[in-house]
């Protein structure tokens, strides 16, 4: 008994072409089920998150009532956070400190003094640097927050109850 025959069949039962077409779709399904591999995940998605701290500097925040904005953020401790216009989760108010605004005065003598703003409208205006923190996930190029890569100079949008504001961040610890 011959193993193929004049039509190409194998033992003079099962065609070749069959048998290949057979095995291809074998080796499909256990390409799908068996090993699927990394396909649909990023590669930012397998980087274990780490605690991270965030100081930003707010310039020129025009509030009427400075004292009644810090106390919400000491009450309320948490913020969302947008970054390049894409909403990147929240962030704990860490620490909140109200900067000083300061004028550079001369003196007599050729030096120069930087003393507290007289300016009634300054008191309306509010300089603050906050810390927040929360989970990131490093890698090689720098933290992902939210999806979205922060570090120094990167602008942050900070959302909450009654407040909107732009903050530039100035350090990035881990």
């Amino acid at each position: 008994m011959r193993i193929l025959d004049s039509k190409g069949r194998l033992f003079g039962k099962l065609s070749i072409l069959d048998l290949g077409a057979a095995l291809v779709i074998l080796l499909v399904i256990i390409g799908i089920f068996v090993v699927p591999g990394t396909s649909g995940t990023s590669t930012i998605a397998q980087v274990a998150t780490k605690p991270i701290e965030v100081d930003v500097i707010v310039r020129g925040l025009s509030v009427l009532d400075p004292e009644a904005l810090l106390n919400q953020f000491q009450e309320e401790k948490k913020t969302n956070i947008i970054i390049r216009n894409q909403p990147a989760g929240q962030l704990n108010i860490k620490t909140v400190n109200a900067l000083p605004r300061r004028i550079a005065v001369p003196q007599p003598d050729g030096t120069v003094k930087a003393l507290e703003d007289p300016r009634r409208e300054t008191a309306y205006s509010q300089d603050l640097i906050m810390t927040l923190a929360g989970q990131a996930q490093i890698t090689d190029t720098g933290a992902v927050v939210g999806g979205q890569k922060v570090k120094i100079g990167t602008t942050i949008e900070l959302e909450g109850k009654n407040y909107n504001f732009n903050t530039s961040v100035i350090q990035v610890r881990t």
